[in-house]
């Protein structure tokens, strides 16, 4: 086997070596880095819909509240303002979603769902739960969701929703009087959920991934072709016609010119050596001729 040959072999087998290395590494960082935004990109909807909650109370609320005794208004309702500020938001985001995932809401569109219920009943055992992370298969594809529980700490909530004798009428008259009563003080009546898909963050990764390994073996390729250029030049070369001319002297042809010598390496060294030597043999020869 050529002594090219062997180098290039060495060097595809480190080359596959370190690229599975580096490719496994880097998938698993960008996978994480990709987990993590997809969280922050959660913990930023949760954060909003509590700014609007809040908004709605301070804001909103106090200048609607003397109107409930000639009618109702939901957008009074924070969790209400919340709910509809996100569902205009996925007019542009569907893949995004937001939902006050309740067990026994006012508005049924809030009513939890099997995976939701678990999600409220973990906050119901672990009273110091506050945050939940998870993930799931939506029709969308892969999703991350973050869930917060909705406790209630305000004793005004219960005005609406302790008991149907204590509602407000136009609220009964919206809503009925089936749903949305029953809650205590420090009860966890629900869980804020917020919905991010994997799909965006997981292209992209995988985008950046695609060309990190592009990227070397773009590399390798150059250095492969640079390597064989310049051993060839310098090692191959030189030694293939050091060889031809020790050949040709091994088979008594003293006349094979010399190979020209140059340069201070290991190269020179060895067609130094090589030529001081062939003249020591051919004046060895000539001496016993005489």
């Amino acid at each position: 086997m050529k002594l090219l040959l062997k180098v290039n072999i060495v060097m595809i087998a480190v080359f596959l070596v370190g690229l599975a290395a580096s490719y496994n590494v880097a998938d698993r960082l960008l996978q994480q880095n990709a987990r993590s935004e997809i969280q922050d990109n959660a913990r930023i909807m949760m954060e909003s819909a509590l700014a609007v909650r809040r908004y709605t109370v301070s804001q909103i609320k106090p200048l609607l509240d003397t109107q409930i005794r000639y009618k109702f208004l939901p957008q009074t309702v924070p969790s209400y303002s919340a709910t509809e500020y996100f569902n205009i938001l996925r007019k542009s985001f569907p893949e995004y979603a937001y939902k006050e995932a309740t067990l026994n809401p006012t508005n049924l569109r809030d009513r939890a769902v099997d995976w939701e219920v678990d999600v409220v009943n973990h906050f119901r055992e672990n009273a110091d739960a506050k945050e939940l992370v998870g993930e799931r298969e939506s029709a969308t594809g892969r999703t991350l969701y973050l869930a917060r529980p909705l406790r209630i700490l305000d004793e005004k909530c219960l005005e609406c929703h302790s008991s149907v004798t204590a509602a407000p009428q136009t609220m009964l008259d919206l809503y009925g009087t089936a749903n949305g009563f029953g809650w205590q003080l420090k009860d966890v009546i629900g869980a804020q959920v917020v919905s991010v898909p994997y799909d965006l963050p997981l292209k992209r990764a995988n985008e950046i991934l695609r060309n990190f390994v592009y990227l070397l073996v773009g590399v390798f390729v150059f250095l492969f072709l640079t390597v064989n250029i310049v051993l060839g030049a310098i090692v191959v070369r030189p030694v293939r016609k050091l060889a031809e001319i020790a050949d040709q002297v091994s088979k008594g042809n003293m006349d094979a010119p010399e190979f020209p010598s140059g340069g201070s390496d290991e190269i020179g060294t060895l067609v130094a050596s090589f030529n001081r030597m062939r003249r020591s043999l051919v004046e060895a020869l000539n001496m016993l001729q005489q």
